[in-house]
């Protein structure tokens, strides 16, 4: 299999003095997922937790809702022209009686897109496909404080970016701000999609109490995705997109965007945050 991470020389230029010396990079690296044997999607990714960034893919496509839905997961031998295996392409297969949706390039285009080419009919699509309708009940209750505190927390459990600072990471914590998982990838999105795709194969889904932090941009394919593993709770270090907010706010998801410090915007879904406390306070 891939490694996580290569080694690269590299001119290093500081305060005028050059030198020559190696520097660890993450490793990017395509995988081909097929569903039942067909070509289904590429994504460019850190080698590592396929098989979960596949099934996670597929959760985030409505295939996927549930470990008994899953057959198996494997690697494709004779991936390349001269028979030898790149571990660069996984099939998954259903298990029988698993309804699978005509997977078209239109439906494509809403469920892994984020180009800003989605819409209403994006936001329709996710709201009638999920099969984890967010239902936390009782509902989170979740202190600014407690929120705060997760970026350092997902910063000191990313492990590839101490050698690289080229990944993204994914973390879910519990409703105590306890880490339950963090995945890293060269991909917001499939650091995604390896939380939930482990989630599914341990049986964990929906994830109805559960905050998912992420360390970028909160786009409208990551709202999907917590949306689609019933994820109540999505915060990211930077800023949402307009169609993230208006998915969460169709979907009832609680969206925390800038959560930098102790300071953050709470786009959708503020009644899972304690806000009045933290006014009084202020």
């Amino acid at each position: 299999m891939g490694r996580v991470t290569e080694r690269r020389k590299v001119i290093r230029i500081r305060d005028g003095v050059v030198s020559s010396r190696p520097d660890t990079l993450v490793t990017e690296e395509p995988l081909e997922i097929r569903l039942n044997g067909r070509p289904l999607a590429i994504t460019m990714r850190t080698p590592g937790d396929d098989f979960a960034l596949a099934a996670g893919f597929l959760v985030s496509e409505g295939v996927l809702a549930d470990a008994s839905d899953l057959q198996n997961i494997v690697y494709c031998a004779g991936a390349t022209a001269d028979g030898s295996n790149t571990y660069n392409v996984v099939d998954v297969r259903t298990a029988p009686g698993v309804v699978v949706p005509d997977i078209t390039l239109e439906r494509n285009v809403y469920t892994t897109s984020s180009c800003g080419l989605c819409g209403k009919a994006s936001l329709d699509a996710v709201r009638t496909t999920t099969r984890h309708p967010l239902a936390d009940t009782p509902p989170l209750r979740l202190t600014p404080e407690l929120l705060a505190a997760l970026p350092d927390r997902l910063r000191a459990a990313q492990r590839v970016f101490d050698r690289t600072g080229g990944l993204h990471a994914a973390a879910l914590f519990d409703e105590e701000g306890e880490l339950l998982d963090v995945r890293e990838d060269v991909g917001r999105h499939n650091a995604v999609d390896k939380l939930v795709g482990r989630a599914l194969q341990d049986g964990r889904l929906p994830l109805s109490r559960t905050v998912l932090m992420v360390s970028g941009r909160a786009s409208f394919e990551l709202a999907q995705k917590a949306v689609m593993a019933g994820v109540p709770v999505l915060a990211a270090v930077s800023a949402p997109s307009s169609l993230a907010v208006d998915l969460a706010a169709e979907t009832g998801l609680t969206l925390v965007g800038f959560l930098r410090g102790s300071s953050m915007n709470v786009y959708a879904g503020e009644d899972r945050i304690a806000l009045r406390a933290a006014a009084a306070r202020g």
